[in-house]
């Protein structure tokens, strides 16, 4: 994924791989047709990956992800399946980033040092 040849991924997919987008009601069957949706996707510069957690126990993998590109930085959490060395089910959360409701800002603090208002 980091190189973005995401026809390269499709070698790590098993044969009957499935990718589940809950929040958009989304499911892609086939090494296929999750190369060409990522490939197609709408960016702006390259995707860059950068893994903030990974936790595994086979043959389940999750992990909490931020990606960006040169106009959009999102976060991911996926629910990954593996068997015989290769993704046979991926399940995504692709949160939306909000401010932290004011009314709590004296019992909180920033994740990463910002102000809860950027």
């Amino acid at each position: 994924m980091s190189r973005n040849d995401f026809d390269k991924v499709g070698e790590v997919l098993g044969e009957g791989f499935v990718c589940e987008w809950p929040q958009s009601n989304e499911l892609i069957r086939g090494r296929a047709a999750f190369s060409r949706v990522n490939a197609q996707y709408p960016v702006s510069g390259r995707w860059s990956f950068e893994v903030q957690l990974m936790v595994a126990e086979d043959p389940s993998v999750v992990t909490d992800t931020v990606v960006r590109d040169d106009a959009v930085t999102a976060r991911v959490v996926s629910f990954f399946t593996v068997y015989d060395g290769t993704i046979a089910h991926v399940r995504e959360y692709w949160p939306d980033e909000y401010p932290a409701p004011t009314a709590r800002t004296h019992l909180v603090e920033p994740l990463d040092g910002r102000s809860s208002t950027t």
